[in-house]
């Protein structure tokens, strides 16, 4: 009851404003997540101990993957750039078309996946059982032996954890930080411009799928995996869940193909093919100061000396 009662009157204080701010605190199982943390950078998830989540999702500079395409097992390359897992609980699906529900089915895929983790249910119990991990899963699940449900458990839970509140932004809109004039220029542009539209709510994104190209035709040279690929719709072809502007100076190289490196040429590629116009030089540079306003704080479930 209390959290609906919060819940309402969070929607009360921020009525007018299609961006929430994210919460300062969440409720999470800080023992299970720290047992997530430590699953999240261990190599012992991939078949040949060569790759670890956070080998793709370096939560300490933006939570995604600075190269193009993610390398998994034995140096294979993934076929679509990974996004940041910071805040992902804050989204409506999980992976760049929609084919996760959830964060457990998200943690699920890249473990099962033969370019990324490569194993299976069964060789994941098997390692961990023969591991340190049987004892610190007995000290958290209270079970004899390690089950593969409970290391799905223990990520999502660490994934939970990993927010990042009190950006410039958050703090705007809790009153607390008076915006530049620049920073609110380009607010003001981002709303006129209609990329309110897409990016909204406590993600600023993650919460509809859209077309990359309504204006202009967007030509992949190569095959993405697209909302078709779930859905086997030909109107789903080049169609996208929208990303999460959050932290986003810290999520080069941005788009599904990884194809634009900075955040400027990024905001004229939308320009052109999803708005259809072109921004001057004056625009580019407000809405990129709007934009560096989303960098929040790192989670605190992080531990600061851990491998960056």
């Amino acid at each position: 009851m209390k959290k609906y009662l919060l819940l309402l009157v969070t929607l009360s204080l921020y009525a007018n404003e299609p961006i929430l701010p994210i919460p300062q605190v969440v409720d999470i199982d800080v023992r299970k997540a720290k047992l997530g943390q430590e699953l999240f950078f261990d190599t012992i998830l991939s078949r040949d101990n060569s790759t670890s989540c956070f080998s793709c999702h370096n939560v300490y500079k933006g939570g995604a993957d600075a190269r193009t395409f993610s390398e998994g097992f034995e140096g294979k390359k993934g076929n679509v750039q990974s996004p940041t897992v910071l805040n992902a609980r804050y989204n409506f699906r999980q992976f760049w078309n929609g084919r996760a529900a959830n964060l457990t089915e998200q943690a699920d895929g890249p473990i099962n996946n033969p370019v990324e983790h490569n194993m299976n249910k069964e060789e994941v119990e098997k390692r961990l059982n023969n591991s340190a991990y049987r004892q610190k899963f007995h000290k958290v699940f209270a079970t004899s032996k390690v089950h593969y449900k409970d290391v799905l458990n223990a990520i999502v839970e660490f994934e939970k954890a990993l927010i990042t509140p009190n950006s410039k932004f958050d703090q705007y809109l809790r009153g607390e930080y008076q915006l530049s004039k620049e920073e609110e220029n380009g607010y003001i542009l981002f709303k006129q411009y209609g990329c309110i539209t897409c990016h909204n709510g406590i993600n600023i994104g993650g919460n509809s799928f859209q077309k990359m190209g309504t204006f202009l035709e967007y030509k992949n040279k190569l095959k993405y995996p697209d909302r078709n690929a779930v859905t086997k719709h030909d109107h789903d072809k080049n169609v996208f869940k929208v990303p999460t502007l959050r932290n986003i100076t810290k999520t080069s190289p941005y788009f599904h193909d990884g194809s634009v490196k900075e955040l400027k040429e990024s905001l004229n590629v939308m320009a052109k093919y999803n708005l259809g116009i072109e921004f001057t030089k004056k625009e580019l540079a407000d809405l990129e100061e709007f934009l560096k306003t989303l960098d929040g704080e790192l989670p605190q479930i992080l531990d600061y000396n851990a491998p960056q």
